[in-house]
C-alpha cells in the first residue's frame, strides 16, 4: 500500500517566508527591531498604570497635608535585601521661615508589597484596599513620599500614576476619532476624485493654515467654564481629534488615488460589490499596515497636545490630574528652583513620546516585510 500524501511542513527560513501571512511577516521584521521592541514593553507598562493607577498610588491625590508641603522624594536604602525609607524631621528656617525637611536616621520605615491602605475599586469592578506599595506606620500621612509633595502636601507619586489614566487616554481616544475622520473622508477624496476631492483638500489646507496656539485659545474660550471634568475631558479630546485628522487624511488620499486603477478594484466593480465594501473589504486592508503605523506616531502628538493646553490653562481644570496640570504648578521659575522634582511629569511626557516614536518606526520598518 502506498502512503497517503500530506502537505509539506516549510522547513527552511526562506520557506516559511514564502507561505507566511502578511502580519506574520510584520511580526517577525519587527522582533528584529530590538529598540522598538524595549520600546514597546515601557508603553505598555505605563498603560498598565493608566489602567489602575489607584493600585500603584500610596496616598489619596487630592488629599492635601500641611505638614510635608514641598517636601523632596525620600531616598530609599536598603538593609540587605529589605528597601527602607528614614523618618522625616522638620525644621523652620530663621532667614528665610520656609520650612526644610532632613531625615530621621533614628527611625525606619521599611517598605512592603501589596500592602493594605485606602479602599478603591480594582478595573472599577472590585472593592479592595491593595496597594503595590506602602509602608506599616500609624501616622498620617504614611511616611512615603518617593517623589516627594507638592505646594499643598500632595504626594506627587500618587498624583502622577492617576494623571497617567487621563494622559494616555486622551491620546487613545483622540486617535481613534482622527483615524475615522481621516480614513473617511482621505478614502472618499481619493476615491471619488473630482469636486469632492476638490472640496476636502481646501478644508484640509484651510485647518493646517491655521496658526496651532491662537487656534487652541479660540476653542478652549468655547468650552463653557460650568462644564464638569467629564465633560471638559470629552471636549478636549473632540477639539484635538478635529485638528488631527488632516495628515492621516491626506496619505489616505494618495494611497487610494494609486490604487484605485488596480486590477483587483476592478474586479471587485465587475462582481457588483458596492462603492464602501471596495473601500473598506478591499483598498483599505491593502495598506493596513501603514494606517497602523502612521496611528502609533499620531498618539505622542494628542498627548503633547493634551499637555501642552494644561500646562497653558487652557486644558483640563483641577480637580482633574494630568501631566499638564501637574506641570502647570511648575510654572513659576522660584518654585522650580526649590522644588526640582514637580518637573518629574515631563519625565513620564519624554519617556511616553519616546516609546511610541520608537515603537511606531519599528511597526514602520516591518509594514514592508518584502522591503
Amino acid at each position: 500500500m502506498t502512503e497517503p500524501l500530506t502537505a509539506l511542513e516549510p522547513e527552511t527560513t526562506e520557506e516559511k517566508t514564502y507561505v507566511a501571512s502578511q502580519w506574520q511577516l510584520m511580526w517577525w521584521r519587527f522582533r528584529k527591531h530590538r529598540l522598538a521592541m524595549v520600546a514597546t514593553v515601557v508603553v505598555v507598562l505605563l498603560y498598565v498604570l493608566a489602567v489602575s493607577p489607584e493600585f500603584f498610588a500610596t496616598h489619596d491625590p487630592n488629599k492635601q497635608y500641611a505638614l510635608v508641603t514641598y517636601l523632596p522624594p525620600q531616598g530609599i536604602h536598603f538593609q540587605g535585601l529589605r528597601p527602607f525609607v528614614y523618618g522625616i524631621k522638620q525644621q523652620r528656617n530663621p532667614e528665610t521661615l520656609g520650612m526644610e525637611y532632613s531625615a530621621d536616621t533614628s527611625v525606619q520605615y521599611f517598605i512592603r508589597f501589596f500592602v493594605h491602605g485606602q479602599e478603591y475599586k480594582l478595573l472599577g469592578l472590585f472593592t479592595t484596599d491593595v496597594h503595590l506599595v506602602g509602608v506599616e506606620a500609624d501616622q498620617e500621612p504614611m511616611p512615603l513620599h518617593l517623589f516627594g509633595a507638592d505646594r499643598l502636601g500632595r504626594d506627587m507619586w500618587s498624583r502622577i500614576m492617576y494623571a497617567t489614566r487621563i494622559s494616555l487616554s486622551i491620546g487613545l481616544v483622540g486617535v481613534a476619532i482622527s483615524l475615522f475622520i481621516g480614513i473617511l473622508l482621505g478614502g472618499i477624496s481619493g476615491y471619488y476624485g473630482g469636486l469632492v476631492d476638490v472640496i476636502i483638500q481646501r478644508i484640509i489646507e484651510f485647518l493646517r493654515s491655521i496658526p496651532t496656539i491662537p487656534l487652541w485659545l479660540a476653542l478652549s474660550a468655547a468650552v463653557p467654564p460650568t462644564w464638569t471634568v467629564i465633560q471638559v475631558y470629552f471636549a478636549i479630546t473632540v477639539l484635538l481629534s478635529l485638528i488631527g485628522w488632516t495628515g492621516l487624511a491626506r496619505v489616505v488620499r494618495g494611497r487610494f488615488l494609486s490604487l484605485r486603477e488596480q486590477d483587483f478594484v476592478l474586479s471587485a466593480r465587475l462582481c457588483g460589490t458596492s462603492e464602501l465594501g471596495i473601500i473598506f473589504r478591499h483598498m483599505l486592508p491593502s495598506f493596513l499596515s501603514h494606517i497602523i503605523a502612521s496611528t502609533t506616531l499620531a498618539v505622542p502628538s494628542m498627548i503633547l497636545s493634551e499637555t501642552s493646553l494644561s500646562f497653558l490653562g487652557l486644558g483640563l481644570r483641577p480637580p482633574a490630574i494630568s501631566w499638564g496640570i501637574l506641570l502647570n504648578e511648575a510654572q513659576n521659575l522660584q518654585t522650580v528652583a526649590n522644588a526640582p522634582w514637580l518637573l518629574i511629569p515631563g519625565l513620564f511626557v519624554i519617556i511616553t513620546i519616546l516609546g511610541f516614536n520608537f515603537m511606531g518606526d519599528g511597526l514602520r520598518d516591518a509594514a514592508d516585510p518584502y522591503g
